[in-house]
């Protein structure tokens, strides 16, 4: 049947396997779902992670945990699952793990052939036996009829290991709805930087904290509020100055409901990552209305944040870089306000039903390409 007629006829049936019900895809999942032209059915390699941050929520009808385990690789988890999708079933499946075992059967035995799609983040650039590893690992993506990259440096990232392939760019989508209902003052003394996340290096937080004392140091009225899990922070706040700890106040991890109420108390959003796929809480400070600061490292900061509009992004691991876009913005309450209003302007573009119009379209370009619709 021709393929156009049959497009016309049903939905697409899309399976997702990814690795847990994070919030930020269950956003975009639960929009894809509400969509008529979409047979949506999601598969989660595991319930939760052992750390995971967010609390178990009921499963809605199309999401299924598959039973499995997993072992340790390095810092990750190789899942190993049973009873998976049939493949059969699904005209285009998306995969957004490389590392399990379940990704890798998936790849090497039952997708080839089949139209599917690998979702995932910016990787990691990893030197020696790691580099090697990754390589082997991430292989098999060169059978997939295209790669959603999530953001522009990921697009980008995974264009150069798999130039043959179609790319696409598809940040992460999530509700933000309530950060958008954040009333947001004109900016007065003292002013307030908002981390929120682990507080460990690879998040930045120790040249936050030392950026952070220079400001203290020099007589600027500010405060640091931070937000997550506490991870090293007792350590690394014993490594700056009585004055300048007295202005840190920590509130420790909170779950995804009560971060509005945190977000609606920083004036300025800081994330100065050496190594972050995404971000997603650059997405919650952009509907938040709040300027943000960024390290080039973040991915969410490549795409959603534009250097003397709503923030900067500074390059990773410099902190006089930081030190500096924070100096700049402390110095002049004006943006403060200014750059907080295009942050908020932008938040159009990434809630969960603008994700699943691009998605959509990643569909309608991959399955008019292979054909999949023809019976």
């Amino acid at each position: 049947m021709n393929w156009l007629l049959e497009r016309a006829k049903s939905k697409y049936k899309v399976t997702f396997v990814t690795v847990v019900p994070s919030p930020y895809q269950r956003d975009l999942f639960q929009a894809l779902a509400g969509r008529e032209e979409v047979d949506l059915s999601i598969h989660y390699m595991e319930r939760s992670s052992p750390d995971s941050p967010w609390p178990e929520k009921s499963l809605r009808p199309f999401e299924k945990i598959m039973p499995g385990l997993w072992v340790p690789l390095g810092n990750a988890r190789a899942h190993i699952n049973w009873r998976m999708p049939r493949i059969s079933q699904a005209q285009i499946l998306v995969l957004s793990s490389f590392t399990s075992v379940t990704g890798q059967w998936l790849m090497r035995r039952k997708l080839i052939g089949a139209p599917w799609l690998f979702w995932g983040e910016r990787l990691r650039q990893n030197s020696g036996i790691k580099h090697v590893a990754q390589g082997v690992l991430a292989a098999p993506i060169a059978t997939a009829s295209g790669v959603v990259g999530i953001g522009r440096a990921a697009e980008q990232d995974y264009h150069r290991r798999f130039p043959k392939l179609p790319h696409f760019n598809i940040p992460y989508h999530c509700d933000v709805s309530e950060f958008l209902k954040i009333h947001r003052p004109q900016a007065s003394k003292p002013v307030t930087f908002l981390f929120c996340g682990q507080m460990i290096l690879r998040k930045g937080v120790d040249l936050l904290l030392i950026a952070f004392e220079r400001l203290v140091a020099e007589g600027a009225d500010v405060r640091l509020l931070l937000v997550g899990r506490e991870a090293e922070l007792p350590r690394l706040l014993n490594e700056i100055s009585t004055t300048a700890k007295s202005r840190v106040s920590y509130e420790g991890f909170q779950p995804p409901e009560n971060l509005p109420k945190y977000f609606g108390r920083g004036d300025i959003f800081i994330l100065p990552s050496r190594h972050d796929g995404w971000g997603v809480v650059v997405n919650q400070a952009l509907a938040a209305g709040m300027p943000i600061i960024t390290s080039d490292a973040v991915g969410a900061g490549l795409d959603l944040v534009e250097n003397g509009v709503n923030g900067m992004c500074v390059r990773a691991n410099d902190v006089e870089a930081l030190y500096a876009a924070m100096s700049t913005i402390v110095r002049d309450p004006e943006v403060i306000t200014q750059w907080g209003k295009e942050s908020r302007a932008k938040a159009s573009n990434i809630t969960p039903e603008a994700g699943a119009d691009k998605w959509i379209r990643v569909f309608d370009r991959v399955l008019s390409t292979t054909g999949s619709g023809e019976s």
